[in-house]
């Protein structure tokens, strides 16, 4: 019969392995080494102050975007809304 050879560890199966199962001061090492790199060798993009503006409203729109949805959802859902009737019963 076939052994399963990937490192599990005691959560539920999901694998030891990988950037995501490391503690963040090991990650943060990690991607520093590879920002640093990605200078030296000039293939990092750098923002300039105009895209990273742009940036910033397209994610401001975004959530601003997806809370108003959230927020329609949930009451055609009936949840939230206005609480007021349910103290009148």
């Amino acid at each position: 019969m076939a052994t399963n050879n990937n490192d599990t560890n005691n959560t539920g199966g999901k694998s030891a392995r990988g950037f995501g199962s490391m503690d963040e001061e090991k990650q943060r090492e990690i991607a520093s080494k590879g920002g640093k790199a990605a200078h030296e060798k000039g293939t990092a993009h750098e923002f300039t102050s105009d895209e990273a503006k742009a940036a910033g409203q397209k994610g401001g729109q975004a959530r601003q975007n997806n809370a108003s949805s959230n927020a329609d959802e949930n009451i055609d859902a009936g949840i939230g809304g206005d609480l007021t009737d349910d103290f009148d019963r």
